[in-house]
């Protein structure tokens, strides 16, 4: 939903509301697809390294 042209904050809002209720659900997610899959992973480190 793009909202850039309307200003006025509280009507923004009402716009979005309606959009998201008026959205179809999304889809479920699959099974065999794990919540943080698409995360980078973090190595093993050495002690004394920061993580990223």
């Amino acid at each position: 939903m793009n909202t850039k042209t309307v200003t006025d904050k509280p009507e923004r809002k009402k716009l979005k509301r309606t959009a998201r209720k008026n959205a179809k659900p999304k889809a479920k997610r699959a099974d065999d697809v794990a919540r943080g899959s698409t995360k980078r992973k973090v190595k093993k480190m050495v002690k004394g390294q920061s993580k990223r």
